[in-house]
């Protein structure tokens, strides 16, 4: 007789607001067996889960890691293989920068049934509450979202920092408060202007959420007077002038 193993979900519970994550997420969320987190989905989110569900704290906030990824693909796996319903719950999107691929790849190679949910990414949700939309006629007709801390194992970056600089919309990046410094030296090194807008969008959606305003060549010395900390994403482009219009209406 062929092995029942249980399934697993891959679970996007939005940008930290509770009223954001969608009802898929919640439902699997109140009938989990089992519910491997990390901190990202916020303190309202991760408070909300049932007390029957067996939950493993993944830890990954601002550089802590409570398990290694390797060690959390086993973990899931293990826990499917033992008939279980399983949901990985992530903050934002599953698949935006949140590794969700290679848990997903995983999955596939040990044979186990898997879902994707997808969830709010906080490039949209955090940039709207801070009064900044992402795109506009008179500011942006594209936008871009990058990732300000890559694999620490690559010995040359992925991102071309040429390119971005001479990007005429708007720029996102997730987590890139601790190399904040460094990524605008490569846009500046690259010819971006100066003067252009910057924001730092801490805590996206929750009720202390802050948001923290300056420029390519400024910001990094503005945010590390504010002592701003993950989590928090990076916007550029002159969408940002509009948070001084839009975001006291949030």
């Amino acid at each position: 007789m062929a092995q029942q193993y249980g399934k697993v979900y891959l679970v996007g519970s939005g940008p930290g607001d509770p009223e954001l994550m969608t009802l898929k997420a919640r439902r699997l969320l109140d009938t989990a067996d089992v519910i491997i987190f990390d901190q990202l989905p916020g303190e309202k989110i991760l408070a909300s889960m049932p007390e029957a569900a067996e939950k493993i704290d993944a830890g990954k906030h601002a550089g802590d890691h409570t398990l290694t990824q390797s060690e959390i693909n086993d973990a899931i796996v293990e826990k499917a293989k033992e008939g279980k319903i399983v949901v990985r719950l992530k903050g934002g999107d599953p698949y935006m920068f949140g590794r969700g691929g290679e848990e997903a790849e995983e999955l596939v190679k040990a044979g186990i049934e898997f879902e994707i949910v997808p969830g709010i990414t906080s490039a949209l949700a955090a940039t709207a509450y801070a009064g900044i939309p992402v795109t506009h006629r008179d500011h942006a007709s594209m936008v871009t979202f990058i990732t300000g801390h890559e694999d620490p194992t690559k010995e040359e970056t992925a991102l071309d920092w040429k390119t971005l600089a001479a990007f005429g919309g708007t720029i996102v990046i997730f987590m890139g408060v601790k190399m904040l410094e460094r990524n605008m030296g490569e846009l500046m090194r690259y010819g971006k202007n100066p003067k252009t807008p910057v924001a730092m969008v801490e805590r996206g959606t929750r009720p202390d959420q802050r948001v923290t305003i300056g420029t390519v060549e400024t910001i990094a010395k503005i945010s590390k007077d504010a002592g701003v900390k993950a989590p928090a994403l990076t916007v550029i482009g002159d969408v940002v002038k509009l948070h001084e219009i839009l975001g006291s209406q949030i």
